[in-house]
């Protein structure tokens, strides 16, 4: 579930729709630059959903939710 408390580390990455992949999500927020490298980032083991890991690109986001990629906390705004 979703941090609803602001975090002054956690960044908000604003988006334009309600439905957003992972895969976009990590590009969109400049984590990656490219879809081979969200495939590796993800197979590393180093994503974080809302506290879980994460390997699959196409995991749906919704509003509210952080992911944690090397140390950074991205939330989907």
């Amino acid at each position: 579930m979703p941090d609803p408390t602001p975090d002054p580390a956690t960044r908000d990455v604003p988006t334009t729709s309600d439905g957003l992949r992972l895969g976009q999500f990590l590009k969109l927020a400049d984590a990656v630059d490219t879809g081979g490298g969200v495939r590796e980032l993800l197979a590393s083991g180093a994503v974080t959903v809302n506290g879980e890991p994460e390997q699959r690109r196409g995991r749906q986001l919704r509003r509210g939710d952080v992911v944690e990629v090397g140390g950074r906390r991205l939330r989907v705004a």
